[in-house]
């Protein structure tokens, strides 16, 4: 697998200082967390679900998830799932993005694992929701159970969306609850997401169009409580990832657009920007901007069009890799020296375990050429 395959290779080599490698759908845990980029969710009562997934994965879809819970009403969802089974024994790995499936119970994921049979190897585990420290024991051993049979490797994707992790009284007990939990179950948990739907819920919310989610203070208060519990630069870390963006389609707009004009009209892109704004992705972009800065990998996306919005904007640009390579070559005897762009002082002790990430980064997304900037991606990603 290697994300923009889809993309002539001539535009690849115009595009790319550094291309992205090729990377195993077998991977091990840290490389796959990190290569998970737009995660796209479908519902898994989709008639077509076989030939969907392969008609993504062609445009640019590296991981999906197939929803068996909140997408699905609860009596459509033994239908659903017979559904999902039937529809993943007709794909081949070859053809095929990453596919997680979200289940409700534990139980989904063994008669999910039976159903396809000794070898499924179109499936990379399962999303598990509401997740907490009480009831997470049985997702895992019932991971656990299903990798015993198919004698394959499952991975664990926690959602973190219920009541108490949001709600300040029980909030520290609950996150340091499930990080003792999955602390028993090395290597199962391949990286955390945020449930920021169901957060929202448990005041009444929903976050605007127009509004990141950093703008809703209850839900922003707990993904700062969620990174500070698990996204730390040691070795008790984990990947987590950014949080929904659930909004597709033209709509009106009360505010001001969220994108600049000048990078656009420099690339000649002025009908892009009018189409990003038209479809509300200026909101997404901003987000992908802040979950980056506030320490979160990837993001859960609901429409292929948000992709390669998503994927531009995790390519390193040629001044984070320059960056990046002075902190690490200078990193051993530790000081200080200024940017080759000449703009910033890079610290070789406290950026560190910043540049490691952005090397991670630019081995599976790439370094883009220099002068190249998110414009020229979005544009090259929204024409493959």
């Amino acid at each position: 697998m290697r994300h923009f395959a889809h993309l002539d290779h001539k535009v690849r080599d115009k595009l790319f200082a550094v291309p992205p490698e090729p990377f195993e759908r077998c991977a091990g845990p840290e490389l796959l967390a990190h290569a998970l980029g737009a995660t796209l969710y479908l519902p898994g009562n989709r008639p077509h679900l076989t030939d969907d997934l392969r008609r993504v994965a062609a445009r640019g879809v590296v991981s999906t998830v197939v929803c068996l819970e909140d997408a699905i009403a609860d009596d459509d969802v033994a239908a659903a799932q017979r559904n999902v089974v039937d529809q993943l024994c007709g794909l081949t790995a070859a053809e095929a993005p990453l596919v997680f499936v979200r289940v409700r119970r534990p139980d989904q994921i063994g008669g999910i694992a039976r159903g396809l049979g000794a070898d499924p190897a179109v499936l990379t585990g399962f999303v598990l929701p509401k997740f907490g420290e009480s009831d997470g024991a049985e997702f895992l051993d019932a991971l656990l159970d299903a990798e015993a049979a198919t004698g394959r490797t499952l991975f664990a994707m926690p959602v973190l969306e219920s009541p108490d992790v949001i709600h300040q009284e029980t909030r520290d007990g609950t996150l340091e609850g499930i990080r003792r939990l999955i602390g028993k179950y090395p290597g199962s948990v391949l990286a955390l997401r945020i449930g920021a739907t169901d957060l929202s819920a448990a005041y009444g919310l929903r976050r605007a169009r127009g509004l990141s989610v950093y703008d809703v203070r209850v839900v922003a208060e707990a993904i700062a409580a969620i990174v500070n519990v698990f996204g730390r630069a040691d070795s008790s870390g984990h990947v987590i990832t950014g949080p929904v963006w659930e909004y597709f389609g033209e709509t009106g707009r009360l505010f001001k657009p969220q994108l600049r004009e000048s990078p656009f009209h420099a690339h000649n892109a002025t009908g892009l920007r009018q189409d990003l704004i038209s479809a509300g992705l200026d909101g997404l972009l901003r987000e992908v901007v802040l979950d980056k800065a506030n320490g979160l990998t990837g993001k859960t996306v609901i429409h292929p069009s948000h992709v390669p919005v998503v994927h531009a904007l995790t390519v390193v640009t040629a001044e984070e890799y320059a960056d990046a390579q002075d902190v690490l070559a200078t990193s051993a005897g530790g000081g200080v020296r200024a940017s080759a762009y000449r703009n910033k002082m890079n610290e070789s002790k406290p950026h560190h375990a910043w540049a490691e990430r952005t090397m991670r980064r630019a081995a599976l997304f790439g370094v883009a050429a220099e002068g190249l900037n998110a414009v020229d991606l979005l544009v090259a990603g929204t024409a493959g």
